[in-house]
């Protein structure tokens, strides 16, 4: 771990010194990792891979920002994680909490176990809520950010911030709950 960790560190360098092959280097050891966030961000692979240019492009804009404090990986993240949040903010008007329904038709598929559910699954599940259920699940229960930070980062009170969690949250029990009885009832039948 340590030497992955003493790699990175050292394409760093080269990076600051604005070597192109060390930058093309960084991108093509972190980028996977980054675009796993950017997916959870986004609505679908194209426009995670669009969060991954821009975050990128913000990473190498203001490289010189990182002071050493953490690792030099979760620094890269928290920028994947606001680039992806200032597309939500530009593309995507708010939705209010009481705008959207926890009662719609929602598609599911694939096979599923009563006991088991998927990573894949959980996943399609998060990126299918709304964009802004979907970005402050994600900075809650994924990337960690208090109820005020996520206020103050998209434009929210702490409590709609806590609102939206437990909206965001029900919407998926329900859904793992749909999928249950639907695998129960294949089962039986």
């Amino acid at each position: 771990m340590k030497t992955a960790e003493n790699r990175l560190n050292q394409i760093w360098e080269g990076c600051l010194n604005n070597n192109r092959r060390e930058q093309e280097l960084l991108y093509k050891l972190i980028a996977p990792k980054m675009l796993a966030v950017c997916l959870r961000y986004a609505h679908d692979k194209d426009e995670a891979q669009d969060i991954l240019q821009e975050g990128f492009i913000k990473l190498f804009k203001n490289m010189r920002n990182f002071r050493g404090e953490g690792s030099l990986e979760g620094w890269i993240r928290r920028i994947m994680v606001h680039a992806a949040i200032s597309r939500y903010r530009k593309l995507k008007p708010m939705v209010l909490v009481d705008d959207f329904s926890t009662e719609g038709n929602y598609q599911i598929g694939g096979s599923y176990s009563s006991t088991r559910l998927e990573t894949a699954e959980l996943m399609n599940m998060i990126q299918e809520l709304p964009a802004n259920y979907r970005s402050v699940f994600n900075m809650y229960a994924i990337e960690g950010y208090s109820h005020q930070e996520i206020g103050n980062t998209l434009g929210m009170s702490e409590l709609l911030s806590r609102t939206t969690l437990h909206r965001a949250r029900t919407i998926l029990k329900n859904r793992i709950s749909l999928m249950t009885k639907a695998e129960q009832h294949c089962l039986a039948g």
